[in-house]
């Protein structure tokens, strides 16, 4: 028997990622479809019982079937060139009466379908009583309650799927009716089904969260607390991460003396290959790979943020100071998202159906400040910020703060180029304890992604580097005759202004590719290691450089990574162009600002 496709389908707020996760065992990848130009998330289920294989594919949170945004379009194009053999519907149980809609929609396609009722924990404490069976008989489908986040009848909800599967035919699969799902759904229908099957309270109320709205959506205070909460997040990322980061460094340095080097003596390697290897690629992978632990700490991190319903608050908190700037407080979101990475924040836009406020969202997002350049920044402040105790955090969260006004600027600059009257509609959702499993699962599988996306990156760069600063054979690294002698001199009377020096400007040319590899770029160009490399970059540079260096990786393009998803998203070469000549610019500008106004005001 051929293996199963499942489509997992679903308003957003209901759990959908969550649930992907348990059914997959977190073990997903990315994929590209037929008829498709993005990429979905697909992963393999627990097996039928004759041993069919199943494959479900997640697709983008969507309201409805029949809308015009880039994500819904998705969706519909999926349907349309690749059937699935089911699908899966997930609906938020504490919102089910504004949730049916969707899944007549999805009904109305025709294909074979199993309904999860997700949170049906905080449901039932809300006092909402839904008749899952009363239910699954209206449909003709079978509807099961779950807790995604606690696995809660999650098995249940795998029987039911194989039991389907099994049920279907050898036949070709089912096209999808997407014209009869188009079409409205009578309100009518909607409303008896809530009569007959859900029983809602007199008055649905949640003490905590209202009590807790009270405060964090306060006009005045709420600002302030996020502030409070981001400042927080970089302080515990530098408490507990740099002892971690040295901890890893030390072990990578050990393997290098004890094992590395011995073994390369012992074959009589030559010294220009030793050199490749170990003062080349091994440097510049082993200094990445030392901020491991603080990307796993900012993915843990941001998963508190994201489970507890506390980012949708954000966005509403700064919806109103957001359409100043031509945007809405999706783009905020966005924008936080962006902490992580760039890339998928660009790609989340296809949320906003006005191509204006798609464009200005693209345009500002790349300041936000990714976890790449999060952990040179935490390096660099470290090195010559080290005293008192807060000095480092404080640091970084002024970069956070210069981002967003990097975005401010961006935004009031182009709005008028990119107009946009969208309406903007959010729903919060209750606050609620996060799974410690699953963020920690979350925060895994984000660091074990970093490497495995960006390990040819940071060993082509690293074999990059090294080759440049020794090459011509025989040159001497700073007496001006290697190839990256020749670029940094090069580009000193652009650079120097703004504190670059000859190494710097090297290492900011390998940024263009990813920003993981310019810690990595600088242990070869300065022939250090990790555990080294602070106290040889301290004597190189001065406090008002680092901070001038800083600047411009903040600002200046992100990553190559980020072009093709702003290229692809986009769908114009121009704006991709004039996106990284604002950024190389403001960048410059800024930079400038900071190294020559800190000469000015005395400080070296």
């Amino acid at each position: 028997m051929a293996g199963r496709v499942v489509a997992l389908l679903g308003m957003p707020n209901t759990g959908k990622s969550t649930l992907f996760n348990r059914l997959t065992g977190g073990n997903a990848q990315i994929a590209n479809w037929p008829g498709l130009t993005v990429e979905l998330m697909r992963g393999a289920m627990p097996s039928g019982r004759a041993g069919t294989p199943y494959q479900l594919v997640d697709l983008p949170g969507i309201h409805d079937l029949s809308g015009s945004s880039e994500d819904q379009a998705v969706v519909q194009r999926f349907l349309r060139h690749t059937p699935p053999d089911l699908v899966l519907v997930v609906l938020n149980s504490t919102q089910i009466t504004s949730q049916l809609r969707f899944l007549f929609q999805v009904q109305a396609l025709g294909l074979p379908m199993v309904v999860a009722l997700n949170m049906s924990d905080e449901s039932e404490r809300f006092g909402i009583k839904i008749d899952a069976g009363g239910l699954a008989n209206e449909l003709g489908v079978p509807v099961v309650s779950i807790c995604a986040r606690y696995n809660l009848r999650i098995l249940e909800l795998i029987d039911g799927l194989h039991q389907l599967g099994e049920r279907l035919s050898e036949a070709s699969p089912v096209e999808p009716a997407l014209d009869r799902a188009l079409l409205d759904v009578p309100q009518q229908r909607i409303d008896q089904c809530i009569l007959r099957y859900v029983q809602l309270p007199g008055r649905l109320l949640n003490r905590r969260t209202r009590w807790l709205d009270r405060l964090l959506l306060h006009p005045l205070v709420g600002p302030v607390m996020f502030l409070a909460i981001v400042l927080a997040m970089f302080q515990v990322l530098y408490a507990i991460g740099a002892p971690l980061q040295d901890l890893l460094g030390g072990a990578i340095d050990w393997i290098q003396a004890g094992v590395l080097e011995p073994a390369l003596k012992a074959v009589a390697a030559p010294e220009f290959a030793r050199g490749f290897l170990i003062d080349g690629i091994w440097m510049g992978v082993g200094t990445v790979a030392t901020f491991l632990p603080i990307i796993f700490l900012f993915y843990l991190i941001l998963a508190i943020v994201e489970d507890s319903g506390y980012l949708p608050r954000a966005a509403f908190l700064m919806d109103g100071f957001m359409r100043w700037l031509g945007l809405d407080g999706r783009v905020f979101v966005l924008q936080i998202i962006g902490f992580g990475c760039n890339v998928p924040s660009i790609m989340g836009t296809r949320v906003i159906r006005d191509r204006g406020m798609r464009l200005l969202a693209m345009l500002t997002i790349p300041f936000a400040l990714c976890q790449a350049r999060l952990t040179v920044f935490l390096f660099i402040a470290d090195v010559f910020f080290p005293k008192p105790w807060w000095a480092p955090g404080l640091v970084v969260f002024s970069f956070y703060v210069m981002s967003f006004v990097a975005a401010i600027v961006t935004g009031v600059i182009f709005k008028r180029s990119y107009p946009s009257k969208e309406a903007f509609v959010l729903e919060l959702p209750p606050y609620r304890p996060p799974s410690i499993p699953m963020i920690v699962r979350r925060g895994w599988t984000q660091m074990v992604n970093f490497m495995v996306t960006t390990r040819s990156f940071i060993v082509i760069g690293a074999a990059a580097i090294w080759l440049l600063t020794n090459l011509p054979p025989g040159a001497v690294q700073g007496s001006g005759a290697t190839i990256a002698d020749w670029i940094g001199g090069a580009f000193q009377p652009l650079l120097g202004p703004i504190g670059m020096n000859p190494a710097l400007t090297v290492s900011l040319f390998f940024g263009f590719i990813a920003k993981e590899i310019l810690l990595g770029a600088m242990a070869v160009i300065y022939q250090t290691s990790e555990s080294n490399l602070g106290g040889v970059i301290a004597t190189a540079i001065t406090p008002l450089q680092s901070l001038s260096f800083m600047s411009f990786v903040l600002l200046y393009t992100p990553c190559l990574g980020t072009v093709a998803a702003q290229l692809q998203e986009s769908k114009s070469r121009n704006f991709v162009l004039l996106s990284v000549g604002w950024s190389l610019l403001l960048a410059w500008l800024m930079a400038l600002v900071v190294f020559q106004g800190g000469r000015l005001l005395g400080f070296t």
